[in-house]
């Protein structure tokens, strides 16, 4: 009998699981399935061997669903959006090296295995159990047959009648609803795809000629510089935003006594909590890359992208530095860059900090070193494309900056990172994890300003923003796609041409400053600096 009851306690719960964490409240559980009643039904109507195989195979159905729900409940909580059943299956090995670099090898191979264990569990325990309720069902027809009626008729009156349980429906069609939204989903992602590539061939500069590309910039040594999970968060969250107010303020003071200014706004990002590739793609495409079917489409496409438009004047010598690539990039043509630095190209032999591979001051140094200190051999300008990684999550360890000549290889961040908080400890920790957070974005934003107030020169012009916001469980469930966004430069010429946008002074952007959609900067910026639309038709 014990075994019966939680054969079925099993069924129900996979029945009416929701795809969220906030949604996992007790009376989500008291509810009455129509999937059950239906498949009770149709059970007591079958003759014995069509019922076992209906039985089984619609336990491994219920499985799926299951596994795809806790899924859609991951995904909810670290990126902000459901799982996709097309695209999305490329993410889990990279969820799966996120945590080798975290917990350790070891750690996520058990971790893994055990996983694969408990989904393999599961698709067994629900077979197993639909076939022993169906079992039951088919010993004890007559009461089965009333109580199927009587379930019926209750679920039919209290849909009817919208009677709830803290204000949750007691009757629930949460599995078949579930399977039609999966159903929708896999449709609209393969429409998109379609539509999408008419999208992208349609470009308000794709003809543009390259001596009509940014002319109010030639000269200029142009940075474009991505700091990891910079979001709207860090500056408005009362846990978080304090220390990183100040130290955006601080170093918005330092830069005006080194002779630099700085306007900054907000953009609103296409993707949320990771991805970041698809937030660098978007603000430089000026297209809306939301996943990563549109992602493949872009970069395989000739849409003009912006640092692509600086290497199109011919004016200037374009370099990527990419402290988290570790393997093949071919990113690198769409992006325009004539070289690029992986993170095995600049030198480090000092220890990772978790995911990310080096400290963001070690990397700037490297590029200073290898790239910024010398200027082009054929007089060209030079524009740079940086991606800073000390911000990414789990926050721990994270880097302290050093004096700058004291950085070496690198070496010297061993004590550093051998003191720091063990990345188990803050991920399971949401208060830690948004207080370590906060200080890991102070320190990218730190190490890029005083390069800046360092190396930058008369001629440096510094874009900078974040990718994307943090994750739910530091950002909060209903967060906004925010991020800052900031110019700085000592030209007042360069300032002077945005003046119209309505940014804020300074590297703090007021609550209130103009909220774009990342999609959209591309254009405004060239448009701001002097380019001239020829418009390439799909």
């Amino acid at each position: 009998m014990t075994v019966t009851v939680l054969a079925a306690a099993l069924v129900v719960a996979a029945l009416v699981l929701p795809n969220s964490v906030v949604g996992l409240r007790p009376v989500k559980f008291a509810r009455i399935p129509a999937e059950a009643v239906i498949g009770a039904a149709v059970m007591l109507a079958l003759p014995r061997r069509p019922r076992v195989v209906l039985a089984a195979v619609s336990g491994a159905a219920l499985a799926a669903m299951t596994v795809l729900n806790l899924l859609d409940m991951g995904f909810n909580q670290y990126l902000g959006r459901s799982f996709n059943l097309v695209l999305d299956w490329s993410l889990l090995g990279d969820a799966q090296s996120y945590l080798e670099d975290s917990l350790g090898r070891t750690a996520t191979l058990v971790a893994t295995a055990g996983l694969i264990a408990l989904v393999l569990l599961l698709f067994v325990l629900l077979a197993l159990s639909m076939v022993r309720l169906s079992n039951l069902l088919a010993r004890h027809t007559g009461t089965a047959t009333r109580g199927t009626l009587v379930a019926g008729v209750v679920w039919i009156t209290c849909s009817s009648l919208g009677l709830q349980i803290s204000g949750v429906p007691i009757a629930s069609d949460r599995t078949a609803a579930a399977l039609k939204i999966q159903a929708h989903r896999v449709a609209d992602t393969l429409r998109d795809e379609a539509e999408f590539r008419k999208v992208a061939r349609v470009d308000a500069f794709g003809n543009t000629p390259g001596a009509q590309l940014v002319p109010d910039l030639r000269g200029k040594d142009m940075i474009f510089t991505f700091i990891e999970s910079y979001g709207r968060s860090a500056i408005e969250d009362p846990i978080i935003a304090p220390g990183v107010d100040k130290t955006l303020d601080e170093r918005t003071a330092a830069l005006a006594k080194a002779g630099f200014h700085a306007k900054s706004g907000w953009l609103t990002s296409a993707t949320y909590g990771g991805s970041s590739w698809l937030g660098h793609s978007t603000t430089m495409s000026g297209l809306w890359v939301n996943n990563q079917q549109r992602y493949r489409t872009v970069m395989a496409s000739d849409h003009l992208s912006l640092t692509k438009a600086f290497e199109k004047t011919g004016a200037f010598d374009t370099v990527g530095v990419m402290p988290g690539v570790q393997k093949a990039w071919p990113e690198q043509s769409f992006y325009g860059l004539n070289k690029v630095y992986n993170a095995f190209e600049l030198g480090y032999k000092g220890p990772k900090f978790s995911w990310s591979t080096m400290p963001d001051q070690y990397a700037l140094q490297q590029y200073q070193e290898r790239v910024h200190s010398k200027r082009p051999a054929d007089g060209r300008s030079r524009m740079s494309l940086l991606i800073l990684t000390s911000s990414h999550q789990p926050w721990a360890p994270i880097p302290k900056m050093v004096g700058w000549d004291q950085l070496g290889d690198g070496s010297i961040f061993k004590g550093i990172q051998a003191a720091g908080n063990k990345p188990a400890d803050i991920i399971a920790d949401t208060t830690r994890s948004r207080q370590e957070y906060g200080k890991s974005v102070q320190y990218s934003v730190t190490a890029l300003t005083q390069w800046l107030e360092r190396y930058g020169s008369k001629d440096t012009v510094l874009v900078f923003l974040g990718d994307h916001q943090p994750i739910a469980r530091v950002s909060g469930n209903h967060a906004s796609r925010d991020v800052p966004v900031a110019i700085v430069a000592k030209d007042p010429k360069v300032l002077d041409k945005i003046d119209g946008w309505g940014w804020t002074d300074g590297l703090r952007p007021a609550h209130d400053a103009p909220v774009w959609k990342m999609s959209s900067f591309r254009d405004r910026f060239l448009t701001a600096y002097g380019s001239t639309p020829h418009p390439k038709r799909g």
